[in-house]
């Protein structure tokens, strides 16, 4: 051989060494291991990285043929034989993945490629290679896994929403349409100019409360659902019944021919409530008094819902169980009304409208965390009156406002004396009328008080116009957020405020309607229903209050929902102003705090 013949062979043989050092190099950096089994002679064989993979401790290029049987996982060996099977039968490309055990028992996932061919000597094999994929596997298993639970999780929420929408326009209890879904419903057929005859009966149970005092709410709630049912029963097919609160119930109704034919409706639905309703072992026995108002030529003006209501209090006042139609004769109770009206004017004169206080308890210390003013009227004849007794006609009145803003000078005027002797006042909540909020001078008669508005928060108690908000509302909400005023939504599920308004709105709190709370101990389904409020809520960063927290149960319950503030009578009453100043001092925090289970 000459000279130059050797120095190319040489020079060829150290390029073949570089490449398989290069290669090598290469396959241990990439931690894969080659092996080839050969058919023929059931010859396995490993390189040093594949000893590597299964842990053997070995470095032999030979292996036993059953060394990679005994090493795959028993709930893979079935698919990973057929893989090899497979190629073999097609005289082409092997591709598996499969567990193997290793010999501490750990499980680690492998990838395997390969390719069958005939080798030099007319043997056919199978030549491949392996590499771990575990960690590849485990991060693809915590991505399936989280993709699953953020899919349950928007479907629970998507069903959340669902229930809430649900519960702002039907009642809990009962499910029946509520008072926001009656009004609305109630004011689109009267726009609607093809009912000539249109009627509105007004329904309250008769005996009803000593059945919740003698038998319990358990009890009552019975009778209500009973009663809803029977309701719906006697009713015409066209007839839109709902409950407007406690024992009270209204029906629309439409294209009756005459008074006759309303009075048959009504007999009927006296007959059907006043059959027995068993509870348990007890026969409880209600009746029902009914007021109606009715149109039969589309008078103009005519507030259906008003003259049912004063018709149902003539039933009443005549000895319950009665049918009663409004009346022009009915006019005096119109009369009285207006008289105390004109009293409510005078009252505000002489300073006889007041707040009272309620206390809100944070509920993961137990201390006072805020205040409820809650208006109160010091009658000179009748003594304390509460909110319902006279806000009604206050806003028939037109008075609405002006209660609004004479309960917040006296709140404003109470902080600052609490202040100066030198009482840590929290955060007080004064209740605001949809009216109140859409008056275009309420931003300037705030702007002129000249005072700081900051730990005040603004109570909305009328959120059925919240769907739709106008940009100049919305607005003027963001400059009462300037002020330093918060905004809270007051009986969040009852019917008065949405979702969409919610979201809208984003309060800084919003106050779970008492009757949302009432059974919360006792009913799985109304925990579920008030975790749903409780977790959009948080999901929105909103706090939560739950009013009509009235035993240490209540709380317990609603604290491991995760309700932030509580407010009921388990932690006090509302109370005159120099009673809660008594509160407030820090020598009385204790028993606060003892109440709320801290």
């Amino acid at each position: 051989m000459s000279g130059t013949a050797v120095a190319k062979k040489t020079s060829s043989d150290s390029d073949y060494r570089d490449l398989i050092r290069r290669l090598e190099l290469a396959l241990d950096a990439s931690q894969m291991g080659v092996w080839e089994h050969n058919l023929a002679r059931d010859e396995l064989l490993w390189d040093a990285q594949m000893h590597r993979l299964y842990h053997t401790g070995r470095t032999a290029r030979q292996v036993s043929s059953d060394a990679w049987q005994k090493a795959i996982h028993p709930e893979d060996m079935q698919k990973a034989n057929a893989d090899f099977e497979r190629a073999i039968t097609s005289r082409g490309r092997y591709d598996s993945q499969f567990r193997i055990v290793l010999p501490d028992g750990e499980i680690r996932h492998l990838r395997s490629r390969g390719h069958y061919y005939v080798n030099d000597t007319g043997e056919p094999s199978v030549i491949g290679a392996e590499w771990d994929i575990t960690d590849d596997v485990v991060l693809h298993h915590a991505l399936q896994t989280q993709k699953t639970q953020l899919e349950e999780r928007a479907r629970e929420l998507a069903d959340s929403y669902a229930e809430i929408e649900h519960a702002a326009q039907h009642d809990y209890l009962t499910g029946l349409p509520n008072r926001n879904f009656f009004d609305a419903r109630l004011r689109t057929l009267q726009a609607d100019g093809r009912y000539r005859s249109l009627a509105v009966m007004h329904l309250d149970l008769d005996r009803f409360k000593q059945i919740n005092d003698s038998n319990g709410h358990a009890a009552g709630d019975h009778v209500l659902r009973v009663a809803s049912s029977r309701i719906i029963g006697a009713a015409p097919t066209n007839a839109v019944a709902a409950r407007t609160g406690g024992d009270e119930f209204v029906i629309v109704l439409t294209d009756f021919s005459s008074v006759e034919e309303l009075e048959r409706i009504a007999r009927r639905m006296q007959k059907a409530l006043s059959e027995p309703v068993t509870f348990g072992n007890d026969i409880l026995r209600s009746g029902v008094s009914i007021g109606i108002g009715y149109t039969l030529d589309a008078r103009p003006g005519a507030n259906l819902l008003t003259e049912s209501d004063v018709a149902l209090y003539q039933a009443k006042r005549l000895g319950r169980n009665r049918i009663a139609f409004f009346d022009p004769v009915l006019k005096d109770e119109l009369l009285a009304r207006r008289t105390l009206s004109a009293e409510l004017q005078g009252a505000l004169e002489r300073h006889e409208v007041v707040p009272h206080y309620q206390v809100q308890i944070d509920a993961r210390t137990g201390t006072i965390t805020g205040l409820e003013a809650l208006v109160r009227w010091n009658h000179p004849v009748r003594g304390l009156l509460s909110p319902f007794e006279f806000l009604p006609i206050a806003q028939e009145a037109g008075l609405a406002n002006t209660i609004d803003a004479t309960v917040l000078d006296r709140v404003l005027e109470d902080r600052e004396r609490w202040r100066e002797n030198g009482i840590c006042v929290p955060r007080i909540a004064v209740n605001v009328s949809a009216t109140r909020l859409h008056d275009a001078e309420l931003l300037a008669e705030l702007e002129r008080r000249n005072t700081d508005f900051h730990g005040i928060a603004f109570e909305l108690v009328e959120t059925i116009f919240l769907d739709e908000s106008s940009d100049e509302i919305l607005d003027r909400i963001r400059a009462l957020r300037a002020l330093g005023i918060d905004i809270e939504i007051d009986d969040f599920g009852s019917g008065h405020a949405s979702l969409l308004g919610l979201v809208k709105i984003r309060p800084d709190r919003l106050k779970i309607d008492r009757n949302l709370v009432k059974d919360v101990v006792v009913s799985v389904e109304q925990r579920r229903v008030l975790k749903s409020i409780i977790q959009i809520a948080q999901a929105l960063k909103v706090g939560v209050i739950a009013e009509g927290i009235e035993t240490k149960q209540h709380a317990e319950a609603l604290r491991r929902l995760g309700c932030d503030v509580f407010q009921g009578y388990h932690f006090g009453r509302p109370e005159p102003a120099d009673a809660v100043a008594r509160r407030l001092q820090p020598e009385n925090t204790a028993r606060i705090e003892k109440a709320a289970g801290r």
